[in-house]
């Protein structure tokens, strides 16, 4: 059996920051800037908050089979609470999309290079 690989994606709006809280995300919103953002094991935080107060949390995971794909969602998730609890940042409308990068289509140059080895 081989290893699948799973990108999850947590969202959700910061709620009741206070102004102590909104400058300490302010002083580090060049660390989670979206041209930064990147799937990763131990999950990527993308904001602008001074924008609009809606974040994302990307993660990376694997598993063996296609029903791990539920547990590396929850984990991701217990991840991106964490952080934002460990921070005291309240939030809501917490979601999560996950995608088993092994049942994804193949975009157009992957498909002509899967044809030129077969």
């Amino acid at each position: 059996m081989s290893t699948r690989t799973f990108r999850i994606t947590v969202r959700g709006v910061f709620d009741g920051l206070d102004a102590g809280q909104r400058s300490e995300l302010l002083a580090h919103a060049a660390e989670h800037d979206m041209l930064r953002a990147a799937f990763t094991p131990e999950g990527h935080l993308s904001y602008d908050v001074a924008s609009r107060p809606a974040f994302t949390f990307r993660f990376q995971d694997s598993g063996e089979a296609e029903e791990d794909i539920l547990e590396a969602t929850e984990r991701a998730e217990r991840t991106a609470r964490a952080w934002l609890e460990e921070r005291g940042c309240g939030y809501k409308h917490l979601r999560s999309q996950a995608e088993d990068l092994s049942q994804a289509p193949l975009g157009k140059r992957q498909r002509q290079a899967a044809r030129k080895q077969a």
